[in-house]
């Protein structure tokens, strides 16, 4: 271990240990399922083109999600402590890499996906109350450069307020937390489950599965892939091998987002029931069910939709366009809701999980040190209200849109300027960034079998060293064509990551001083 007495584990013991198999679980299966599953098939069919690519781009996040949580497991169960992730790159590498984690996920990683997943919930909402939109303003778009605008909508309200809601709840202990979660992973899951038997079932549309199945593997309809590098080619998937390989890669932004977090339950591993098994047990258990969920869903959009459909279903509502063979025009308000849900239950399991990383953080006096302290709920209150807050300010920025002639969009109608959310660009930055610290984490095994050989592993990586090396090498394929291709939303990525080296200095050199007074 560090040198340094472990601080982080000195200060679980305030923490109750109440998470058992079934809650660890829904922790990890809820903080996966939010709204992505029903929603990104639409982009990743306009990348890939046909039912069988589509369905490859699932089965390879699969995999990934699969390879790296039965990785986690040999970590979790080696160091089960608050904390998690931040805990195991600080105990490999330095302090410094435990940081620059901690930083990127309060900056953008948690809390950007948490606002992402509340204006998803409030735009779903808007489907039911028409008045909760994007456009219906309480303070209009004020543009602060030729990209970025910030406004107020009732749609930006809501998702504000579903934010706060959920966080004042969490500060309230880990019992009603867990309550929450353990209630609304059960309905999406049910809701999920009941989207793949309507469609098999019910739904199955000849026309669809004969166009579909048939052409398994021949791309149409697909969006050309252009680099922001001049030097660089555009590709499609009808590029032959290499266009079929980059239009994989590219599309893993929206599928691994929708898989986002499975990582969760290591943050809360303080307060997990014997967590040496329970933490690995529910990584494989809860990635399992969710993998095998999309898997299905997708499946269930191919039998019910041609590709044509999938592709430019309104809104991108793939799940919506769906029910709508089943239900007609009542199958918007259903999914509606299910979405509702599934929203509402990620965002509780992302909020619980994500102020027990702050806390480890002041723990070793690398974040402010309100956030170490736990209220008379034994929860970490502080550090909840904290990232709220700034998960509640990433909702207000507004992308200005712009026509392929690089001129901002406008309504026919009124002739006003149209917005978008920060939404899509905060899955690139999100997924860009959490692919980083993945692959530094999974090659942690290898440092701390180096490292610590004699250290108690009550559970080993399944396929070391093979699968933990496959992991990583697919991961920084990835990574490299979104450099290429996704430049001007990935980079960000790696520059709020490299903007927490000067922090961490700062916060070593003055943060030192609340760490004996929180031991």
């Amino acid at each position: 271990m560090s040198g340094h007495p472990d601080l982080a584990e000195q200060g679980s013991a305030g923490f109750v240990r109440g998470l058992g198999v079934f809650d660890s679980t829904m922790i990890v299966a809820g903080s996966m399922i939010g709204s992505g599953v029903f929603i990104v098939s639409a982009d990743i069919s306009r990348l890939v083109g046909s039912a069988g690519l589509l369905l490859l781009v699932w089965v390879v996040t699969g995999f990934l999600t699969l390879m790296a949580a039965l990785s986690y497991g040999e970590l979790a169960a080696m160091m089960p402590r608050a904390g998690g992730q931040y805990v195991y790159l600080r105990e490999a590498y330095s302090p410094l890499w435990g940081f620059l984690y901690g930083w990127t996920l309060f900056l953008v990683v948690q809390t950007g996906t948490i606002a992402a997943v509340a204006v998803a919930f409030a735009r779903f909402l808007g489907v039911l109350a028409p008045s909760i939109s994007n456009t219906n303003w309480i303070i209009e778009p004020v543009n602060l450069s030729s990209s970025y605008a910030v406004s107020l909508s009732t749609q930006q309200v809501v998702s504000i307020i579903i934010i706060g809601v959920l966080t004042y709840l969490n500060t309230r202990g880990l019992r009603l937390g867990k309550i929450i979660q353990n209630v609304f992973t059960s309905a999406k899951t049910l809701s999920l489950v009941m989207l793949i038997l309507l469609g098999v079932f019910v739904g199955r549309n000849a026309a669809a599965i004969a166009s579909n199945f048939g052409d398994l593997w021949v791309p149409r309809g697909v969006s050309a892939i252009r680099p922001d590098w001049s030097w660089v080619p555009e590709v499609s998937a009808l590029s032959g091998g290499l266009g079929i390989f980059i239009a994989v890669c590219v599309a893993q932004v929206g599928s691994l987002f929708s898989a986002e977090a499975w990582n969760n339950i290591t943050f809360t591993a303080g307060e997990v029931k014997n967590p040496r098994r329970t933490v690995p047990v529910s990584l494989a258990a809860g990635t399992g069910l969710v993998i095998s969920l999309y898997l299905l869903a997708n499946l269930t959009y191919l039998l019910t939709l041609p590709i044509e459909g999938i592709q430019n279903a309104p809104d991108d509502r793939v799940a919506t366009a769906a029910l709508g063979v089943i239900f007609g025009d009542a199958g918007a308000a259903i999914m509606a809701v299910a979405i509702m849900v599934s929203t509402f239950g990620c965002n509780n399991g992302l909020i619980l999980a994500g102020a027990r990383v702050y806390y480890a953080m002041s723990h070793d006096g690398l974040f402010f040190r309100a956030t170490g302290a736990l209220n008379k709920k034994h929860v970490p209150a502080t550090g909840l209200v904290l990232q709220g807050v700034w998960a509640s300010l990433l909702v207000l920025p507004r992308t200005r849109l712009r026509d392929a002639t690089g001129a901002f969009l406008t309504d026919p109608v009124t002739g006003r300027e149209l917005y978008g959310n920060l939404y899509s660009n905060l899955l690139d930055y999100v997924v860009f960034s959490v692919l980083i610290f993945y692959a530094l984490t999974i090659a942690a095994l290898f440092v701390l079998r180096h490292k610590q050989p004699e250290a108690e592993r009550p559970y080993r990586a399944l396929g070391y060293p093979i699968v933990p090396a496959l992991y990583i090498i697919a991961v920084s394929l990835i990574m490299m064509v979104l450099i290429v291709y996704r430049t001007q939303t990935t980079w960000p990525g790696l520059v709020i990551v490299l903007s927490g080296i000067p922090v961490y200095f700062i916060w070593r050199r003055f943060g030192r001083r609340g760490v004996a007074s929180l031991s």
